[in-house]
């Protein structure tokens, strides 16, 4: 029998997890009461045919009694129960924004501000973060792309580091990202803004991508940044970091960050770590063109 613990914080996409695994053969049980999981887990160990996988929803919604789950945890382990914890995680703003969005009530939060909630709710967590065996930040991740994270992990099956990168082109004239942990700067290649007939293109057309990539330092610059890359993921999986930014700016964020943010894009996604490419500012010069 192999068991997933689905936990984490209130809007942090764990209705999406179960129903990633539901799809996929498991058998789940959303917020069941902690008296009754180990009694739960000894009749599926029992059972010879029905029960191989089992996904549990164990959350804040179980009150005082989430803080009798450790001891269960550790009995279950005595037990021989094959057991992964998944914890879905988010930053607080936002998960701030989703209770505004969906205009529900945070289970803490009864009478009080929605960050208060939040808070309390994150200390109340914290030992079932620490035990995890899978930490996912949802906070950049469209609902499609948390679904296929969660794919990779448990029917994929391949391994997974508890970190996921975020790629971002962005232009310089239109400020650096506010959530950026690494920002690099390309603005020091040859810029197609200045040949007319590619001024109109992005950097996902391939004239652009030719352009910029036929670029000698392109390929030292690339370079570099492998090894980088290779240095920082697993020493910031140490640290405890669950998700990373990495904005890549030119000028306008049209050409040369949109094709050097795909190009390393591809780099990461060809790890074990989970990745996305994103182009805030590619298409607003085309907007303010349009405006006049």
């Amino acid at each position: 029998m192999k068991m997933v613990i689905v936990t984490g914080m209130s809007g942090a996409g764990k209705s999406t997890a179960l129903n990633v695994l539901e799809d996929d053969g498991y058998y789940c049980v959303d917020n069941m009461p902690i008296s009754l999981v180990m009694n739960f887990a000894d009749l599926a160990q029992r059972q010879k045919q029905g029960y191989s996988k089992i996904a549990l929803g164990i959350d804040i919604r179980n009150g005082e009694a989430l803080s009798e789950f450790s001891n269960v945890l550790d009995k279950m382990a005595q037990r021989g129960v094959n057991y992964q914890i998944l914890y879905l995680d988010a930053s607080d703003d936002t998960l701030v924004k989703r209770y505004k969005e969906t205009r529900r009530t945070h289970p803490l939060s009864k009478g009080s501000r929605v960050d208060q909630g939040i808070n309390m709710e994150r200390k109340q967590l914290e030992f079932l973060k620490k035990r995890a065996d899978f930490i996912v930040d949802t906070s950049q991740l469209l609902t499609r792309e948390l679904k296929a994270e969660l794919s990779k992990i448990f029917v994929g099956e391949k391994e997974y580091n508890n970190l996921y990168v975020t790629v971002l082109s962005f232009g310089f004239k239109y400020g650096i990202p506010v959530d950026a942990d690494i920002v690099l700067d390309v603005r020091f290649l040859p810029n197609p803004y200045y040949i007319e007939q590619l001024r109109p293109l992005t950097g996902n057309d391939k004239p652009i991508r030719d352009y910029v990539m036929n670029c000698k330092e392109t390929q030292a610059f690339l370079d570099k940044i492998e090894d980088l890359i290779k240095f920082l993921l697993p020493n910031y999986v140490k640290e405890g970091k669950n998700s990373l930014v990495i904005a890549i700016g030119c000028t306008g964020g049209k050409h040369r960050s949109v094709t050097l943010a795909n190009a390393i894009a591809e780099k990461i996604a060809a790890t074990e770590y989970g990745c996305k490419v994103e182009h805030r500012d590619i298409d607003k010069d085309a907007k303010k063109t349009s405006g006049k």
